[in-house]
């Protein structure tokens, strides 16, 4: 398996667990009654405003920890340098990711123009969010087994 591939492998991974872990943890604090509903936009924009930073720093901590431990283990160096094949597997993953985001975009819209809940607007948008990240990185590796 390339490093390129481990990488991906272990971006995929690390994004479920941030993801999963920091919802767990919001819900926690609205059971606790933090928020007085789930229409509470306060809640909602905290949600996704900390979610980035700590999804941020997480991954930077787990990629500084991969780069380690693989080379510990392998004695392998992260490649100094990209060639066009992995730009053009980005580009694509890119494109797909893009386009998975825009579509939840749109539907995250249909609540504002319908008699749903507004808080359902915030859900889509933190769900297609995350979709759209492991859409890509999944893209990536399919590519990178497959070819382009």
């Amino acid at each position: 398996m390339s490093y390129q591939e481990k990488k991906i492998i272990v971006s995929i991974i690390s994004s479920i667990l941030i993801f999963t872990l920091y919802t767990l943890y919001a819900i926690n604090n609205a059971e606790e009654g933090r928020i007085t509903s789930a229409s509470d936009f306060s809640f909602w924009g905290s949600f996704i405003l900390v979610l980035l930073p700590v999804s941020i720093v997480a991954k930077i901590i787990i990629h500084i920890g991969f780069v380690i431990f693989n080379k510990i283990a392998t004695n392998e160096d992260e490649p100094s340098f990209e060639d066009e094949f992995d730009k053009i597997i980005e580009l694509k993953a890119d494109r797909i990711s893009l386009y998975v985001f825009f579509l939840g975009f749109i539907l995250s819209m249909v609540p504002l123009v319908t008699d749903l809940p507004t808080y359902l607007t915030f859900l889509a948008l933190i769900f297609f969010g995350f979709l759209s990240d492991l859409l890509g990185r999944i893209a990536q590796l399919y590519f990178y087994k497959k070819g382009v």
